[in-house]
């Protein structure tokens, strides 16, 4: 099996238990070791007090596309820390894409970053993710 194979088998698994990225209609876009990107469709019922996407919904998405790429390996991971800086409002109906991408990967822990944008190609957000592993793995391999 190639790491990439090994990434989209992971995708898949992950995406059938995955109920939050489901009922938000987050999609996986595209996967590979280390990387993810993802995208989100901003619903009336994500927008917050000032009628723009909460940031919340934002931080799940870039979460999400983190959680993609640091699982991709067949080891199971779960976040740290991680942390987001907001840049631009995003509007109900705007498409958002979380692309993740590893920055730093050892034997425990990892480190990700993930761009948020806006269909139009503007920046929303930046995340950045610390993963830790834990026992077990989506798949056995042989």
């Amino acid at each position: 099996m190639t790491a990439q194979d090994c990434a989209e088998r992971v995708r898949d698994l992950m995406y059938a238990e995955d109920s939050a990225a489901q009922a938000l209609g987050i999609r996986i876009d595209a996967i590979a070791p280390g990387e993810a990107s993802l995208s989100m469709r901003v619903q009336a019922h994500m927008a917050n007090g000032h009628r723009i996407c909460h940031g919340g919904f934002i931080f799940t998405l870039a979460d999400t596309a983190f959680a993609y790429s640091c699982n991709s390996y067949n080891q199971r991971c779960v976040a740290s820390a991680a942390a987001i800086d907001f840049i631009a409002a995003a509007q109900v109906d705007d498409v958002l894409y979380a692309t993740a991408s590893e920055v730093s990967r050892g034997r425990r822990n990892g480190v990700y970053d993930v761009r948020v944008t806006r269909q139009d190609g503007q920046l929303i957000a930046v995340f950045r993710g610390r993963s830790a592993s834990i026992k077990g793995q989506f798949f056995e391999t042989e």
